[in-house]
């Protein structure tokens, strides 16, 4: 089995942790790749240099199953480097929460070992396409969100929002988050959005900081096709696509859809989203006590 190692850049207190992984996959005779940064920062930051095959440059790469240590932050980074290709991906967490990177350290050999043996199912997670007619610096799918964002702190944005070519609403704010089940736990849980289980054929708009108190966030079917136009007194405003922004002229027309292939998760059979919600979240948890 080949493996791919991606990871961050800030995580010189968690070197054991990442250490276990390398000599784990080593035990087992896995290959093993690894993001060319991340191996800099391991060899130049933290003196060590495991034994790779291979070191993977920007998304040309193949490999059967890919591993994302770090936080939440980084799994988006490596689902973004996967793409199209239908590579799964392994989250471990070295980072704070840990939604999508939801193995602990304590579990990371035994994860490893079931990896070996194909002892793991897989969970398919909607993307959001974001298109719009000009050359844009960011990657245009969101596995968690899309967020519309005024640019400073001074003004309100009318975001003009279409439903399928119908006129939903002007959303009146700070802005407007279009997130999938999968970032219904993210961004948009601060502003007040649900959450969605992983499995739903939903999107979610939740507006941030609305002027209105009439409006509410809105869950609506994957398939439909959503299209905007934002107007400020500012000559522009910010997309951001899993946090990765860039600023875009007033008055721009762009559209966000379901995209045409999924990112799957590798998960453990006895972790359901269920226990991660009960776990992240404490719930059921009597801090009284």
């Amino acid at each position: 089995m080949k493996v791919g190692i991606f990871g961050s850049d800030y995580q010189s207190d968690k070197q054991v942790q990442i250490k276990r992984v390398f000599e784990q996959l080593q035990k087992l005779g896995m290959e093993t790749c690894v993001e060319k940064n991340f191996y800099r920062y391991l060899s130049s930051k933290l003196n060590y240099e495991p034994s790779v095959s291979a070191l993977i440059e920007e998304n040309n790469f193949q490999v059967d199953v890919a591993i994302s240590i770090g936080g939440d932050g980084t799994f988006l980074r490596t689902a973004a480097l996967v793409g199209s290709k239908a590579i799964p991906i392994l989250g471990i967490n070295t980072g704070r929460l840990g939604f999508l990177a939801d193995v602990g350290p304590t579990e990371i050999e035994d994860t490893l070992n079931d990896i070996f043996k194909n002892h793991y199912r897989i969970e398919d997670r909607t993307l959001l396409h974001f298109k719009i007619g000009m050359d844009t610096k960011i990657y245009n799918y969101a596995l968690n969100e899309i967020a519309i964002q005024k640019r400073d702190t001074s003004s309100m944005i009318r975001i003009n929002a279409f439903i399928n070519g119908e006129f939903l609403t002007t959303y009146w704010g700070d802005g407007l988050i279009v997130a999938t089940p999968t970032g219904s736990t993210a961004y948009s849980i601060s502003v007040g959005g649900p959450i969605i289980v992983p499995q739903a054929k939903t999107i979610v708009l939740s507006p941030i900081a609305p002027h209105s108190l009439n409006v509410r966030p809105l869950v609506i079917p994957e398939d439909s096709r959503l299209s905007f136009e934002v107007e400020s007194r500012n000559t522009n405003f910010l997309i951001a696509v899993d946090g990765c922004s860039q600023a875009f002229p007033t008055g721009t027309k762009f559209e966000i859809e379901k995209a045409d292939f999924p990112i799957k998760v590798i998960k453990r059979y006895n972790n359901t989203f269920y226990k991660t919600l009960r776990d992240k979240l404490m719930w059921g948890a009597d801090n009284r006590i």
